[in-house]
C-alpha cells in the first residue's frame, strides 16, 4: 500500500479510499465497461471468460476472480472489461451443489458473463467464449438472445437420440485438415500442429438431475465442432479441442474459424499473468478482505490497460490512444517522446502520433526499455505506466503556476 501511495500520506488516502462503504467492486466494474461500450461498434466482438485465484489459504477458503473481457475477433486486440465478479468461497457447499439452485451457485457467474456481455448493444456481433469450467448446461440453455457461444467440451454430454457426445463426434468422417502454429507453454515448446476437423449439428440433452419443474427445455440444438492434432511428436500430448458453438458450421472453413474464435481466448491467461505474476503480483497483497477485493478489481482494470499496451507495441491492431489515456493527456506523451528519443533511428519513436503504439513506446521507454534488445512485456510497461502518472501528475500542476 505504501508502494501504491508513493508516501504515507498516500498510502492513507488510499486506503480509506479501499474501506470506504461507498466504493465496491461493482462500480468500479461499471466505470471500466462503460469505456469498453465506446470501442466495440461495429465489430464481432468476442466475451472471453475465466476464473482465476488471488488467494487460498490451501483448505476451503479462497477468493476467485471472474472478468469477462472484449477481444475484437479479426485482430486479437483487448478492448476492454466487460463484467467482473469477485467471488469469496469458505467451503462447505459443495455437499449441496445438486440441491440448489443454479442461480443460488457460483457456476451462475458464467451465465452473468454472457448476460453483460449481451448489453454490448453497439457490436455487429458477440460471441462468449469459455473453456471446460463453463460447459454448464443451464447456462447454454438459458443464454440471452443475441449473444452466440463457442464453449471448449468438459463433459461427455447424452446427445438426442441416445448417442454420446465423445463418440458421436468421433464417428464423424474428417472433414479437413489444417496446419497452425502452437506457442511455446510451461512444459511445452512451440510446434507447428497438423489438426484434423470433424463438426457436426446435435440437440444435447437436458441432464438427468433436472427434474422436476424446470424451465430449461429438453434439449438445446448445438453445432459440435472437433480439432484433433495428428501425428504429434513423441512423448507429446496432443492438442485436442473439442467446442460446442451456436454457431452455424456448414463447411471447414466455418469450423476452422470457430477453432480460430476459441484460441483467442489465451489472451485473458495473459491477462491473469499480468495481474499477477508478471505484472502487478496482487496474490502477495496482505490486506484485509473487503478493501482487497476493491483492490483486485481496480488492478483487474489496469491490468488490461497493461495487457493493452503490451498488444499495441508493434502498431499492428492500429488501436487509438483513447484505450488507454484519456485525449488531454496528449500533449504531456508527445513531450515525453521528443525528450526520450536519441539520435539512432532506433532510439526514436517509430508510430505515429495519437496511436496507442506511441503511447505503448513512450511507456516501455520509461519503464526501462532501451529500444535495443527484445520487446517489453507487462512488468516493464507496468513501470513504465507509473512513471508517466507521476510525470502526467507534474505536468498538469505545471499548466497551473
Amino acid at each position: 500500500m505504501r508502494g501504491l501511495g508513493g508516501d504515507r500520506a498516500g498510502e492513507m488516502r488510499l486506503t480509506r479510499f479501499l474501506r470506504n462503504a461507498k466504493v465496491s467492486v461493482g462500480e468500479i466494474v461499471a466505470e471500466a465497461r462503460a469505456g469498453t461500450a465506446g470501442r466495440v461498434a461495429g465489430r464481432h466482438v468476442l466475451a472471453i471468460q475465466d476464473t482465476t485465484s488471488l488467494r487460498d489459504d490451501g483448505g476451503q477458503h479462497s477468493i476467485q476472480a471472474h472478468p469477462t473481457i472484449a477481444v475484437d475477433s479479426e485482430s486479437g486486440a483487448l478492448l476492454g472489461l466487460v463484467h467482473a465478479e469477485m467471488l469469496v468461497r469458505n467451503g462447505g457447499q459443495r455437499g449441496r451443489r445438486k440441491s440448489r439452485a443454479f442461480a443460488d451457485k457460483e457456476s451462475r457467474r458464467w451465465l452473468s458473463g454472457a448476460e453483460a456481455a449481451g448489453g454490448l448493444c453497439a457490436a455487429r456481433c458477440v460471441t462468449v467464449v469459455s473453456d471446460r469450467e463453463g460447459d454448464i448446461y443451464d447456462a447454454v440453455a438459458l443464454k440471452p438472445d443475441g449473444v452466440e457461444l463457442v464453449i471448449r467440451v468438459a463433459q461427455d454430454r447424452a446427445l438426442e437420440g441416445g448417442a454420446r457426445l465423445f463418440a458421436h463426434l468421433s464417428d464423424q468422417s474428417e472433414a479437413g485438415r489444417f496446419t497452425v502454429d502452437l506457442a511455446a507453454r510451461p512444459g511445452r515448446a512451440a510446434r507447428q500442429a497438423v489438426l484434423a476437423l470433424r463438426f457436426c449439428a446435435a440437440a444435447i440433452k437436458r441432464p438427468c438431475n433436472r427434474r422436476g419443474p424446470c424451465a430449461l427445455p429438453a434439449s438445446v440444438p448445438m453445432t459440435l465442432v472437433e480439432a484433433r492434432e495428428v501425428d504429434p511428436p513423441p512423448g507429446v500430448v496432443p492438442a485436442h479441442w473439442r467446442l460446442l458453438t451456436t454457431h452455424a458450421v456448414d463447411d471447414v472453413a466455418t469450423a476452422r474459424w470457430i477453432t480460430g474464435l476459441y484460441r483467442r481466448r489465451w489472451v485473458i491467461e495473459e491477462l491473469f499473468r499480468t495481474l499477477k505474476t508478471k505484472g502487478f503480483d496482487i496474490e502477495r497483497v496482505g490486506i484485509a478482505e473487503g478493501p482487497f477485493e476493491k483492490l483486485a478489481a481496480a488492478a483487474l482494470v489496469a491490468a488490461i490497460s497493461v495487457l493493452q499496451l503490451v498488444q499495441g507495441r508493434d502498431g499492428a491492431a492500429n488501436r487509438p490512444l483513447e484505450d488507454v489515456f484519456e485525449p488531454d493527456e496528449q500533449a504531456a506523451l508527445e513531450a515525453i517522446s521528443t525528450e526520450l528519443e536519441g539520435k539512432t533511428e532506433k532510439q526514436k519513436n517509430p508510430h505515429p502520433r495519437g496511436t496507442l503504439a506511441f503511447t505503448a513506446w513512450v511507456c516501455a521507454r520509461l519503464g526501462g526499455w532501451t529500444g535495443y534488445y527484445g520487446k517489453p512485456g507487462p512488468v516493464v510497461m507496468l513501470r513504465g505506466l507509473h512513471q508517466f502518472r507521476a510525470v502526467q501528475h507534474g505536468w498538469v500542476l505545471a499548466q497551473h503556476v
